[in-house]
C-alpha cells in the first residue's frame, strides 16, 4: 500500500469503527423496551382471561387456557376456588319457579277444601230435609180456598227451629178461671183485649192482663210467644189479634210458619172452621217445607170435616200422608189417625 492510499484507508477504518460503536450503543435500551412490551402483553392476556372467566363461568378450555396446567408448578397466586355467583336473571328465574310451585300446591289444596265443603253441605241438606221436606211439591188437587176473605199472603222465611211452641189443642177454660202464665199484669197486655161482639167482663180483662208478654232481644219472637200464651189460655179473640199483628209485622221471621198455623188454630178452636181453613191453606201454600206446613195441611182436613166437606177433607188428608209420610207416622201420627176416623174416604 502506497502512502497516497494510507490516509484514505485510515479514514475508512475509523468511520467503520465509529459506526460500529454507534450501532452497539442502543442495544441494551432496545432489549429493555422489548421486555417491557412483553410484560405488558402478558398482563393484558391475564386480564383478558379474567374477563373471560367472568363472562363465561365454568372454565371452558375452548374459550381460554387454564392458568395452571396439570403437572406444572404454580408460579403465581392460586385462583379462587369459589364458584361464580349467579346472575340476577338466574336468581329471578329460580324464585319464579319456587313461587309457581307454591301456587300450584295452594290451588290444589283450595280445590280439595271446596270439594269437601260441597260434600258436607250436600249431606247436611239431605239430613235436614229427610224428615220434614215434602216429597211432592204440588198443592192438594181439588182443595180450593174457602169463600171467606183471605188475608194478603206474606212471604215466609226458612223453617223455624223446633221449640217449646208445640201447639197442643187445649180445652177452652171458663172466663172466670183462665190459666195465667204470670201473676204480674202489664199495661200493654190490656190493649190486646179486643171485644168479640160485646165488651169483655172485668174478670176476663183481669185474666188477660195477668198474661205477661215476654221481653227478650228478639221482638218478633216476643210477639209470637205472647200470642201463643193467649191461645193456650183460651183467649182466642185476643190471640187472633196478637198473632195477626205478628204475621203482618214480621213476615220473614223464622217463626212465621208457626204464627200462621197458630192463627188458624185460634179460629178452628173458636168454632170458626171457614176462617181457619183459609189460614191453614195459606200457610201450606206459602212454604210447604215450613216447620208447621204439615200441621196446617192436617188441620185443613179437620176444618173441611167441620164444614161437612168430606171430599176436600179426604183430599187434604191424602196429600198430608203422601207429602209428609215421616211426620204422618211420627210426630202427628195419633192426631192423623184420629182425624181419619172422623171421615170415610174412598
Amino acid at each position: 500500500m502506497t502512502r497516497a492510499h494510507r490516509p484514505v484507508f485510515v479514514r475508512l477504518s475509523g468511520a467503520m469503527l465509529a459506526a460500529a460503536a454507534i450501532a452497539a450503543v442502543p442495544a441494551p435500551a432496545a432489549a429493555q423496551d422489548n421486555a417491557t412490551a412483553d410484560a405488558r402483553l402478558r398482563k393484558m392476556e391475564a386480564e383478558i382471561r379474567a374477563l373471560q372467566r367472568k363472562v363465561f363461568p365454568g372454565g371452558d378450555g375452548r374459550l381460554f387456557e387454564p392458568q395452571i396446567a396439570p403437572g406444572a408448578a404454580a408460579t403465581g397466586p392460586a385462583p379462587s376456588v369459589n364458584p361464580p355467583a349467579t346472575t340476577a336473571v338466574t336468581d329471578i328465574l329460580l324464585r319464579l319457579d319456587a313461587l309457581e310451585a307454591q301456587l300450584q300446591a295452594l290451588t290444589a289444596r283450595a280445590e280439595e277444601q271446596t270439594n269437601r265443603m260441597v260434600q258436607l253441605d250436600t249431606r247436611l241438606t239431605a239430613l235436614e230435609t229427610r224428615g220434614n221436606a215434602p216429597l211432592v211439591a204440588a198443592a192438594p188437587a181439588g182443595v180450593a180456598t174457602p169463600s171467606a176473605s183471605t188475608p194478603k199472603p206474606a212471604s215466609s222465611s226458612a223453617p223455624a227451629p223446633a221449640s217449646a211452641a208445640a201447639t197442643p189443642r187445649p180445652a177452652a177454660p171458663a172466663a172466670s178461671a183462665p190459666r195465667a202464665a204470670s201473676p204480674a199484669p202489664t199495661a200493654a197486655s190490656a190493649g190486646a183485649t179486643t171485644a168479640s161482639a160485646s165488651a169483655p167482663s172485668a174478670a176476663r180483662l183481669a185474666a188477660v192482663q195477668a198474661i205477661t208478654k215476654p221481653q227478650t232481644a228478639d221482638p218478633g219472637d216476643d210477639e209470637y210467644s205472647y200470642g201463643f200464651r193467649l191461645w193456650n189460655a183460651g183467649f182466642y179473640p185476643e190471640a187472633r189479634q196478637q198473632l195477626n199483628k205478628f204475621v203482618e209485622q214480621y213476615p220473614n221471621h223464622p217463626r212465621i210458619s208457626y204464627g200462621r198455623n197458630l192463627l188458624g188454630r185460634a179460629f178452628l178452636d173458636d168454632n170458626m172452621p171457614k176462617e181457619a181453613a183459609s189460614w191453614f191453606l195459606k200457610n201450606y201454600n206459602a212454604d210447604k217445607a215450613g216447620a208447621r206446613a204439615p200441621d196446617s195441611l192436617l188441620y185443613l182436613g179437620q176444618a173441611m170435616i167441620a164444614l161437612k166437606d168430606t171430599k176436600r177433607a179426604c183430599i187434604a188428608l191424602a196429600e198430608f200422608a203422601e207429602t209428609y209420610p215421616l211426620i204422618a207416622s211420627g210426630r202427628l201420627a195419633s192426631e192423623y189417625e184420629a182425624t181419619r176416623a172422623k171421615v170415610k174416604c174412598s
